[in-house]
């Protein structure tokens, strides 16, 4: 064969097959039209396309020579809005999201995307001018001896040997018109350069130097070197406060020597800007972030960093999962156990399995950092699959505080407080120390009830009662928002004996002002940090040490680091010990643990409370006497003889509908079809249901469940495709329906 046959090009395709964003799980068949890519048709390239009656972008996924329709039913792309493709790592990891969650691809590509590039925006970062002296100091100020303000514009310069951005300069009070006369006369440059991690690096890798490692962190960190350069699986299971951190910062310091790029996901937005400061702190090196806090553009900025490799540190929430990385070095999950990497609507992917499938494909490290590893992590490391490296030591001479069982039974309670409870927080305050009080529930109590005739507030849309709050007084379910005013009597009977039950964050900070009435109380909850930036600001006062108390939610609970607390007290530990889900107990267990070392983290002992009606249980007193390992190990035992994950693999089937019996209707049949199909197969997949979900009515619309169970995730991902299919072509209309592979909560 000659030569230039060998290196022809290949033949321009006839037919372009488009991902979409809609809910069908198929591609679409298009002719090409127009200008084609510089190189030529290929996967990954956005197009507009027409779809009904609507225009939308969607991605090419295949080039073919034939579809299955007439070539005059072909439709033509409306335009291409790329000339390279998308990169076939993020093209790599949307298929494979969509496959494994059994989701449309065009729909998982389209979350993937950034705003500006799921609207047909180009691929390109906003820019920014930097100005810079092209002459010595001198030369300029002779060239510019009638001219006063430019002069002091060249002086401004001369103290930057980098120059300086627009902004910068025009914040000084200096004009465009006078920029642009200095360029006129040739005396400054004016270079381009992207908004976001613009700024190059050089010389020293790190802004201050790492910090000293005790052997557990470094024996940790040196396990850690020796997968650099392959698919190096490791959980890093650390006590709250041993210095996770560090070895993060450390392990990221070898990354980036190698000219990679390191990703690290963080569970909550909260916790966002103070790892984000840390790392800007320790390295020179531009670090950018990834989360919902964002402007679409500043979004697209920070993905098109990442992606071309200037950004080489990522941070953010379990979104940023599907952030392209030029050169991917290692990837990082602090917090790996926590429910916010899984996302529970819509595209219902979990962030830290997709990390493992990564950094499986990509070849690379990832470590799943962990006070209270999920069940699931700590089974792989138990069974060798994952590395298991241990953090018992805290860098202070305090070992983490146990948690110690305050019996509520028969005690007369202030705000959910007892007695004991209260005592111990005047004796910390005496003692100039810090309190955080943690109550799960935010409004001032969890439900308003007639004391005469038994009424209770409930929503009228859903089987939830609804939350009393009291700034400003008004009644919320929780579960859909609905709000109505506080009633002044009974709708029942006509009492005005109308009685808080329970206490929620409101209650608690109103009675701590009242028994403290010198001390500053701070509330943390979702209600009270919406306005933007209140969180850290709230955090900044606390900060400063002075004797205070805090009242929040997990909010509070997760990662921060609060230096000053020296006792915490849990208003009520029971509240998801006995729930429905079968995952309640760890859930509840994390939480418990992970508020407690919030307590004794700097050179004073903290000390733990923990209210409960519940003292002797025995799950409780094994957390509280020998700590989270002990019970996650029992409840590996229990979790393997129940034939429950990590064991067995589940999936989720949820219907919807305004009509009970529409709902009911639709799960039964789907129920049917799918035990029929099983059997047939023959297949190990066990079918149970349809039940109720354990809030049957949300929002005005009934939800069952069907749930699918087995040894093998390949007869489960078979069973789920099959039971797919059938619903798209068989449910009606006024039936809502959804597959949640590997659910997390089964409400």
């Amino acid at each position: 064969m000659p030569a230039d046959d060998r290196t022809a090009p290949p033949p321009a395709p006839k037919v372009l097959r488009v991902a979409v964003p809609t809910p069908l799980r198929r591609l679409f068949d298009y002719r090409p039209a127009g200008q084609p890519p510089a190189g030529g048709w290929r996967a990954g390239i956005r197009v507009k396309v027409p779809f009904g009656r609507r225009h939308l972008v969607g991605i090419v996924m295949e080039c073919a020579a034939h579809s299955e329709l007439p070539a005059h039913q072909l439709k033509p792309i409306s335009a291409r809005l790329d000339d390279e493709p998308l990169p076939s790592d993020w093209l790599w990891l949307c298929q494979f999201t969509a496959r494994y969650y059994q989701h449309s691809l065009g729909d998982t590509l389209h979350h993937a995307l950034p705003g500006p590039l799921r609207q047909g925006r180009p691929r390109e970062a906003r820019i920014r001018e930097r100005w810079q002296l092209n002459t010595t100091e001198s030369s300029a100020l002779d060239a510019l001896a009638r001219a006063p303000r430019q002069r002091e514009l060249i002086q401004l310069l001369a103290q930057h040997r980098h120059g300086m951005v627009s902004a910068a300069i025009m914040a000084q009070g200096y004009t465009r018109a006078q920029l642009q006369g200095l360029l006129d006369k040739a005396l400054i440059i004016r270079t381009e350069e992207p908004l976001t991690a613009s700024e190059g690096w050089s010389g020293a890798l790190l802004a201050e130097p790492s910090l000293p490692l005790n052997r557990e962190q470094a024996t940790a960190l040196a396990a850690l070197h020796e997968g650099l350069d392959r698919f190096h699986p490791c959980l890093l299971h650390g006590v709250t406060g041993s210095g996770k951190t560090e070895v993060y910062l450390q392990l990221i310091e070898g990354v980036l020597g190698q000219g990679r790029q390191a990703l690290v996901l963080v569970p909550e937005i909260g916790l966002t800007p103070q790892t984000l400061s840390r790392f800007r702190k320790r390295f020179r090196a531009p670090v950018v972030a990834l989360h919902s806090g964002l402007t679409d553009m500043e979004r697209l900025d920070a993905w098109e960093a990442a992606r071309s490799g200037r950004a080489p540190i990522v941070i953010g929430t379990r979104s940023a999962i599907f952030t392209p990385l030029a050169r991917p070095g290692a990837i990082i999950v602090d917090e790996e156990h926590d429910g916010s990497f899984k996302q529970q609507d819509g595209l219902r992917y979990h962030a830290r399995d997709l990390a493992i499938a990564r950094a499986h494909h990509d070849g690379v490290p990832i470590l799943l950092g962990s006070a209270t590893p999920s069940l699931e992590t700590l089974a792989q490391a138990r069974s060798g699959r994952y590395r298991h490296l241990r953090l018992t030591q805290r860098p202070s001479r305090h070992a983490p505080a146990k948690l110690e069982l305050v019996d509520l039974r028969g005690r007369l309670r202030q705000g959910g407080l007892v007695p004991p409870a209260i005592d111990a927080i005047r004796q910390a305050l005496k003692a100039e120390g810090q309190v955080l009080v943690f109550i799960n529930r935010r409004g001032f109590s969890p439900s308003l009830a007639c004391h005469q005739c038994g009424w209770i507030a409930e929503c009228r849309h859903c089987d939830s009662r609804m939350t009393l709050h009291r700034q400003p007084p008004r009644l919320v379910c929780h579960h859909c928002e609905h709000q109505t005013p506080q009633p002044d009597a009974c709708p029942g009977c006509g009492s005005a004996d109308l009685r808080p039950l329970g206490a929620g964050t409101e209650r608690s900070e109103e009675t701590l002002t009242t028994l403290f009435p010198d001390i500053p109380v701070y509330r943390i909850d979702r209600d009270s940090t919406r306005r933007k930036e209140a969180f850290d600001q709230i955090l900044t006062e606390i900060r400063r040490g002075e004797p205070s108390l805090l009242v929040g939610t997990q909010m509070l609970a997760k990662g921060h680091h609060l230096p000053h607390v020296t006792l915490v007290v849990v208003v009520n530990a029971d509240a998801g010990l006995y729930a429905s889900d079968f995952r309640a107990l760890e859930q509840s267990a994390q939480l418990l643990v992970q508020v407690a070392g919030r307590a004794g983290r700097a050179d004073r002992a903290g000390r733990v409370l923990v209210q409960t009606l519940h003292p002797d249980d025995p799950n409780l007193r094994l957390l509280a006497d020998s700590g989270y390992d002990a019970l996650a190990y029992q409840m590996l035992e229990e979790r393997r003889l129940a034939g429950l994950p990590p064991y067995r693999y589940l999936a989720l089937t949820r219907f919807e509908a305004t009509r009970e019996e529409d709902a009911l209707e639709a799960a039964e049949a789907a129920g049917e079809a799918l035990r029929e199909w099983l059997s047939e197969r023959r297949s190990s997949v066990h079918c149970l249901g349809p039940v109720p979900a354990p809030m049957e009515r949300r929002q005005n619309r009934y939800h069952l469940q069907l749930m699918l169970s087995s040894e093998k995730r390949s007869a489960l991902h078979e069973a789920g495709a099959w039971l797919v299919g059938w619903l798209e072509s068989s449910t009606s209309r006024k039936v809502r329906w959804s597959l949640d592979i590997d659910p997390m909560t089964l409400s």
